[in-house]
């Protein structure tokens, strides 16, 4: 049934509306994604108003050196801790699996195609990794992609490419550069360029980031009112995927600054976990899958009183059991893979990306 929240139901002829206000980077993709958000809200909650704001990260480019993708999300923190905004919409993988005190994640929508997808320069359409000519130049900035990739395809060579979605494209587009990108199938697909995706990558070749594919909701761990307004969007499955995947990375004290990829699926009654590591080149690998019996949950009302974060996430309207099993089964693969001498290879590539 429809839940409707005492504070949000306003008297007939109450002039004021409460307006709930959401923050959003100035970026084509993450507008879109906060619209797609925003609307859901808005037929779920028809009495409330919403007003997005968009931020730039311009107050914070002195800090160049913490990343792009962290910069962001540390001036929309601001304004979601100056009670500037309620809430803010990040693609869950851009999101770290501790989050800084004071915010907690309150809804992780339902998930998206989350595999990698190549994108061909003109010339090259039809074509596939494979079939690409002898040391044609790959883009991507991301080392978990190119890990995988180069060990795969070693006739072709990886090289970042930087930007968003759009200058990315120009780039392969209009320079002779590339002969493909690599980008989130997500991102392609929210941008309504399904036209360009020439290729999905598939888990025996490119695994995907954790939380790739699926959009996190952030707001303010204390306001409840807020986290009850969202939580009504966590998806379920989506929900216990990420915890295992979120859970995985932040044993392993994996970053964006070494290759860390998984792939979840959920079947009768259970979740597999697939997780590995690379060296940044990708010779070396450990990779393992393990499985729980995890029954997808139907949201019920209330759920515990105590602090209910778990790896950054505030699901009190999904059962507790399924997201701590979720979450075990993430911790566990990652101290198999420790076993197996992950944190070597782990170290060697932050350090070697450190030396950059």
């Amino acid at each position: 049934g429809t839940v409707t929240w005492g504070l949000f139901l306003q008297e007939e002829n109450s002039p004021k509306m409460r307006v709930i206000r959401v923050g959003t980077r100035k970026s084509q993709l993450a507008r879109i994604q906060t619209d797609s958000v925003v609307a859901t809200l808005k037929a779920l909650y028809p009495g409330l108003q919403f007003e997005i704001s968009e931020f730039s990260g311009k107050e914070l480019f002195l800090v160049r050196q913490i990343g792009e993708k962290s910069l962001f999300t540390k001036e929309l923190e601001h304004a979601l801790e100056k009670n500037e905004v309620d809430l803010v919409v990040h693609s869950l993988k851009d999101l770290p699996t501790v989050l800084p005190p004071g915010f907690t994640i309150g809804a992780i929508c339902k998930r998206e195609n989350p595999h990698d997808a190549v994108v061909f320069h003109p010339k090259f359409v039809g074509k596939t990794l494979e079939t690409l000519p002898e040391k044609s130049v790959v883009g991507t900035s991301s080392l978990r992609r190119a890990a995988q990739l180069q060990r795969k395809f070693s006739h072709l060579e990886f090289r970042s490419i930087r930007g968003n979605l759009n200058t990315r494209l120009r780039k392969l587009d209009e320079q002779q550069e590339f002969s493909a990108i690599i980008l989130a199938t997500a991102g392609l697909q929210r941008m309504g360029w399904h036209n360009r995706v020439g290729q999905i990558l598939h888990p025996e070749e490119c695994m995907y980031a954790v939380g790739q594919g699926a959009l996190g909701v952030e707001v303010r761990a204390k306001d409840q009112d807020i986290l009850d307004l969202v939580g009504v969007l966590h998806d379920p499955e989506t929900l216990l995927r990420c915890i295992a995947e979120r859970a995985f990375l932040r044993h392993l004290e994996g970053g964006c600054s070494v290759p860390v990829a998984v792939h979840t699926a959920m079947k009768d009654g259970q979740l597999y976990l697939t997780g590995g590591v690379w060296s940044l080149d990708g010779s070396d690998s450990i990779q393992d899958t393990m499985q729980a019996t995890i029954h997808v949950p139907a949201q019920h009302e209330d759920g515990p009183e105590d602090d209910p974060q778990l790896v950054g996430i505030t699901a009190r309207n999904i059962p507790r059991g399924p997201q701590l099993a979720a979450q075990n089964l993430g911790i566990s693969l990652a101290n198999l893979l420790l076993s197996k001498g992950a944190k070597n290879i782990l170290d060697v590539a932050r350090q070697l990306n450190d030396a950059h």
